[in-house]
Parts: C-alpha cells; structure tokens; sequence
C-alpha cells in the first residue's frame, strides 16, 4: 500500500505532463468534408443536390467557373440549406492557359480567372483554384513561370480588393513538382491572396511523400483535395495514369502521416474530394472513406 508521501511525487508528474497532453490533442486537425459540385449526379436542382450532400454529411461544395450554374440560384441554395460553396475552379485553366504562346490565349484566360474571382465573391467563397500553367513542347519551363506570373499580377488587385484567395493548385502539368518550387512560385507575388491548393493524390508519383510537401508549405497550404492514388499499381502497369483506378484509402498515400503534418500546422479548413460522380448510395461512399481516411470521428 502506497504511503500519501509515495503518491504525491507521482501526482505532481502526472499534473506536469497535463499541458503536454493537452498540446498533443491541439495538434490534432479539424476537417470540414466537402465535394466538387460536379460529383453530385442527377438532374435535380441546385438545392437539392445541397440537400442530398447535406444529407450525407457534407458541409461544402466546389463550384466550377465559368459553368451553367447560376449564380443567384448557388446563393439561394446556400441561404436554404446552410452548405457553403467554400471554394470556385477556374475552369478553363487547362485550355486557355495562362502560360500560352500566344497573348491571345493569355487573355483569355486571365479573363476567366478574374470572372472565377468575381464569381468567388458573389458566392461567398474563399477562394479560386487555379492551375497556373502548363509546360509542353511549346512552353518552357521557365516561359510558363514568367508569363503565368505575369497573368495572375494582373488579376491580383481584384483578388485583393474582393478578399478572394488565388490557390496554385499542384497537378500533372509538368511546372510545379516539388515543395520549393511551389513556394517560391507563391512567395514571389509576396500576398496573402496567394496561397497553395495541394492535391494529396497527385504528387505522389513525383516521390515527395505528401506529408513533407505540407510540412514544407505551411502557413501557404490554403486548402487540400484528393482521391486515390496507388504507385505500385502505377509501376504494375506501367502506366502513371492507372494509379488512380482506386477508391479513396486504397492508394500509397500515408494518410496517418499526412494528417499528423496537418496538424501540426493547425489545420483548421476543408478537405475536398475529387472523384468521379454519382448517386446518394456512391457519395455516401466517399464520404465514409474521406472519415476514415483523415481520422473524423
């Protein structure tokens, strides 16, 4: 039997590691769960749609930009159901890209973002994703950093002005591959309108484990997506592109670890998933697989 002289030195220790209990649970991230609006299937109206996600357990959803949406029907869709289009997808990127030869092109697409970026506004979201450029055979490296850079200074007062964040999302584009790359392409425009969008599933065929690309980003790391991706079926088949025929959680990501960086930059956002469409029974799905996948409870 222990004496109260023998109990009180264990006491006091137990008392000292309290504050450190309580920084490793602080460390822990918060997630809001979200989808692209496009995964949603149907026909049904827009507020249905953020009813049926809303259903399931979702809180957000990405809209693209421009697209048939009606924007005062997002607005009145979000009023009546409370799910936040937290986020706008320049979607022409890929095709009048910023990064083009031609200043015809250019303009397009500066158009088309400063439109996502006014879109953004009027919806209420955070932010406008953006594939900066596209390097090929027509484009250097060094061309697509310069005349990308030089678009998005453009549309960066709008941005600023409507308090709208211009997220450099990493895709296979063959520009942006590592970690430093990306933060000296943000850190340049030297705004905190500019961030980075980091798609987990995406950059591990570059072999960066996701959670070093987070931890090294920081305080840039604006929001994340994913899906699944699964290198050794990538290599299997010689084939990068069938390493995402895989449901999310069946991929090579480290999952455990990458919300460990997550936390440990007190993330506090969405977490989007970027996957094919479907019904109620298919979204369900997902959304079980994004839980268990980030740790929700």
């Amino acid at each position: 039997m222990h004496s109260r002289r023998e109990f009180l030195p264990v006491t006091a220790v137990s008392l000292a590691l309290l504050p450190h209990l309580h920084a490793a649970e602080a460390k822990k991230p918060k997630f809001r769960l979200a989808v692209k609006y496009t995964m949603i299937g149907g026909k049904a109206s827009v507020e249905e749609k953020f009813n049926l996600v809303k259903k399931i357990g979702f809180g957000g959803v990405e809209i693209d930009s421009p697209s048939d949406l009606k924007l005062d029907e997002v607005v009145a869709a979000t009023k009546a159901t409370g799910i936040l289009v937290h986020g706008v997808i320049d979607s022409v990127h890929w095709k009048d890209t910023l990064s083009s030869p031609k200043p015809d092109v250019r303009a397009k697409g500066l158009k088309a973002l400063e439109g996502a970026i006014n879109a953004a506004a009027t919806v209420g979201a955070e932010n406008v994703l953006l594939v900066p450029g596209v390097v090929n055979k027509d484009v250097t490296y060094e061309e697509c950093w310069e005349r990308s850079t030089a678009e998005i200074e453009k549309a960066l007062p709008l941005a600023e002005k409507l308090k709208v964040k211009i997220a450099i999302e990493t895709v296979w584009n063959n520009f942006i591959t590592k970690p430093q790359q990306l933060i000296d392409y943000v850190d340049q425009f030297k705004s905190e309108y500019v961030g980075a969008y980091f798609d987990v599933s995406n950059m591990v065929k570059y072999g960066v484990p996701p959670s070093e690309w987070i931890r090294k980003l920081g305080k840039r790391l604006v929001k994340f997506d994913f899906k699944g991706y699964n290198w050794d079926k990538a290599k299997e088949a010689k084939d990068d592109g069938k390493g995402f025929n895989v449901k999310i959680g069946e991929g090579t990501e480290d999952w455990p670890e990458v919300v460990k960086a997550l936390g440990e930059l007190g993330y506090d956002g969405w977490a989007t998933a970027e996957v094919g469409s479907g019904d109620e029974k298919w979204l369900t799905e997902v959304y079980d697989r994004m839980k268990k996948v980030l740790g929700c409870n």
